[in-house]
């Protein structure tokens, strides 16, 4: 995943938790937080930079 795709991962989970807007939807958010879990898991020292 290149660090632009995790952006917009962080982006769309933000928004999907966060604004009260958006509809919930659970098994999107789970998507999501695996996603990104398996990103920071590829990165040795924990930072995305």
């Amino acid at each position: 995943m290149t660090e632009t795709d995790y952006r917009h991962k962080l982006d769309e989970l933000d928004y999907l938790l966060n604004d009260p807007d958006a509809r919930l939807e659970p098994a999107r958010v789970w998507s999501l937080l695996a996603e990104i879990s398996q990103h920071d898991l590829a990165e040795p020292d924990g930072h995305s930079d």
